[in-house]
């Protein structure tokens, strides 16, 4: 049994973009509130209404005082309309999924646990850990390449190292690989 209280909502802007998730716990108090109202099944739904409907599942139903309540998928806030900065945190696993899992010395794909994340410039020579300083490689380019550059150790990069520019949408997917049926024409459109 799940904790219905912390499945995951798509938080939507007034305006309908995507700007984060949160949990059902959240959403509800914000619903209450009146600061955000539910959609579902294109209509929006304000704290009273929502209670009136039946749960879509055993395990979307949250009890309460005289039956359930049905935990919502996507929260309309009211009135944010800023779009969020679309700073990209750099990590291992956003690192790699810029560089499609891929060494970009010799472009195979071993998987995730047989690859590392190499400075071009290398650290012990006062590289930096950035975004436009690192790779994902394969342990044996790794390891060829040392504690030198590429044109050094005569490698090749397959493409320079660039800070992504993903969408809100985007860094919602890749938090969230399988999201509710709901959520799909949302992250789609953005």
């Amino acid at each position: 049994m799940t904790d219905v209280l912390g499945l995951p909502v798509l938080v939507l802007n007034r305006n309908f973009d995507p700007i984060e998730v949160t949990s059902v716990r959240r959403a509800l108090v914000l619903m209450y509130c009146g600061a955000a109202e539910a959609f579902d099944d294109g209509e929006l739904y304000d704290f009273e209404r929502w209670r009136s409907l039946d749960p879509r599942t055993e395990a979307d139903a949250i009890t309460i005082v005289g039956g359930a309540l049905r935990a919502p998928r996507i929260l309309h806030l009211l009135r944010y309309e800023r779009r969020p900065g679309l700073g990209v945190r750099l990590t291992r696993r956003n690192l790699m999924f810029r560089d499609a899992f891929e060494c970009q010395y010799c472009c195979i794909r071993p998987g995730i646990a047989q690859l590392n994340i190499d400075h071009v410039f290398p650290r012990s020579r006062g590289g930096a850990t950035s975004w436009e300083n690192l790779v994902t490689s394969c342990r044996s380019c790794n390891l060829r390449k040392g504690g030198r550059t590429p044109d050094e150790a005569n490698m090749r990069l397959k493409r320079n190292p660039v800070r992504p520019r993903w969408s809100v949408a985007t860094q919602i997917t890749l938090k969230h690989p399988s999201p509710f049926q709901e959520w799909v024409p949302f992250l789609k459109a953005s």
